[in-house]
């Protein structure tokens, strides 16, 4: 695993998942990318994929808006546009964060 203090790799996840779940690697790697292939078309579809135990990712809609270049300090028009979001479980921050 990830120990340095850099995230974990695709190659580490599918490692460790293997051996926690003593499936061979190529079919986590499979499950993964089955999973992921999923979620996007879910999202795409419907605006919206839970994955219990972690959050929800869905697409939100950001208005149009003024910001500033913060090199010049000019006023520019940022566009209205559709961001990916992904929110956080409340078992996934209390596993992590623990429980208060």
């Amino acid at each position: 695993m990830a120990s340095n203090g850099s995230a974990m790799t695709k190659a580490q996840l599918v490692t460790a998942l293997a051996e926690k779940t003593a499936m061979t690697k190529k079919d986590v790697k499979v499950f993964l990318d089955a999973l992921s292939e999923v979620a996007y078309k879910e999202v795409k579809k419907n605006k919206k994929f839970t994955l219990p135990g972690f959050g929800i990712l869905k697409l939100a809609k950001r208005k149009a808006r003024t910001g500033r270049n913060p090199a010049t300090g000019e006023a520019i028009k940022i566009p209205a546009k559709t961001a990916v979001k992904f929110t956080v479980s409340k078992a996934c921050k209390e596993g992590i964060l623990g429980t208060k």
